[in-house]
């Protein structure tokens, strides 16, 4: 079995049981870059949209949370 696969096996079974409605929308765009910045970066574009997607959503969850605060 490829890495490729094996990544690929892991990262979408758990950015799935991970991800709200709301916060999909940052791992969507996060995955979207990342992956286009993996497929430049040597061929790594499935590593890189796992990542992006881990990012996305951590950047709008952050994002969330300080909106929540200062109301």
């Amino acid at each position: 079995m490829h890495i490729r696969s094996i990544i690929t096996l892991v990262a979408i079974p758990a950015t799935l049981a991970s991800a709200s409605p709301a916060m999909a929308k940052g791992c969507i765009r996060g995955a979207v870059a990342g992956a286009v910045a993996g497929h430049y970066a040597h061929h790594h574009a499935i590593a890189g949209a796992a990542a992006g997607c881990v990012a996305g959503h951590y950047y709008y969850k952050h994002k969330a949370a300080k909106t929540v605060a200062h109301r």
